[in-house]
């Protein structure tokens, strides 16, 4: 049986967590792997800023640090910010699959650019610009900026416990309206989830876009089973390997770190 870590950039409990794992049942995969959804010890309440993205870099890094030792057979980190994964890979033999430059490099295979869905949340109006700059920033990273048409942003409140579950009826039409925006006004060909956590959506955003709907999790999962298959893993031109590791440094002061955390 092939095992793949699945590493949650929050520190949830085990209700969220599951809910997390639910994204397996909107993708068909083969009976010989299994995936475990751990969340990392420590980090931010939000995700807003170079505070909070240093602190979840560096919690998803330290939950993935052994997941060879552990006996598992690749990594997929489940945040479309791809953090820790660079880290991670430097790290780690076996494959470590990132979701956010991957589905849109993906969408990019069905159409010639995309738009990135995105959230702010009224109760906190300055998520709106640091969301629109975080985006920004990855999408530069990537070499991608150029494919992409827009970020179509949308209101409601964040909620990484129960993500949308109960405000189905309240948030999907919001998220269609700033979908159809994009491809309408905005020249989108595809539109890709700017987060893992709004896959409950995905469906019904196919369902009634014209364009390519590209669900960032689903798509790791199918990922991660392709490049096992091909025996493939990252680079170590690319990613160099540490010359000393320090692994009990790293998981000291994520328990700290998990001591401390409100």
């Amino acid at each position: 049986m092939t095992k793949v870590l699945v590493i949650v950039p929050l520190p949830l409990g085990a209700e969220a967590v599951e809910r997390r794992r639910r994204q397996l049942q909107h993708v068909k995969l083969g009976p010989d792997i299994e995936f475990d959804f751990r969340p990392v010890k420590a980090g931010p309440i939000h995700f807003m800023g170079r505070h909070d993205e240093i602190l979840i870099e560096f919690s998803i890094f330290e939950a993935g640090l052994n997941a060879e030792q552990e006996g598992y057979d690749a990594v997929c980190v489940d945040t479309t910010s791809d953090s820790g994964v660079a880290e991670l890979r430097a790290m780690l033999d076996i494959p470590v699959i990132a979701t956010g430059r991957a589905s849109m490099l993906y969408a990019l295979m069905l159409s010639d650019n995309f738009s990135l869905l995105g959230m702010f949340d009224p109760d906190f109006p300055e998520s709106r610009d640091a969301g629109r700059n975080f985006v920004n920033s990855v999408l530069k990273i990537s070499g991608l900026e150029k494919h992409c048409a827009s970020i179509a942003l949308y209101q409601t409140q964040g909620d990484y416990d129960m993500l949308y579950e109960g405000r189905e009826n309240k948030v999907f039409p919001k998220m269609l309206e700033a979908c159809k925006k994009a491809v309408e006004k905005d020249g989108a060909q595809s539109i890709c989830l700017g987060s893992t956590a709004m896959y409950q959506a995905g469906d019904f955003l196919a369902e009634n876009l014209s364009v390519p709907v590209i669900n960032p999790g689903l798509l790791s999962y199918r990922l991660v089973e392709t490049v096992l298959f091909m025996g493939h893993s990252q680079s170590r031109v690319t990613y160099p390997k540490p010359l000393v590791r320090r692994d009990a440094m790293i998981h000291a002061m994520l328990d700290a770190a998990a001591a401390n955390q409100e």
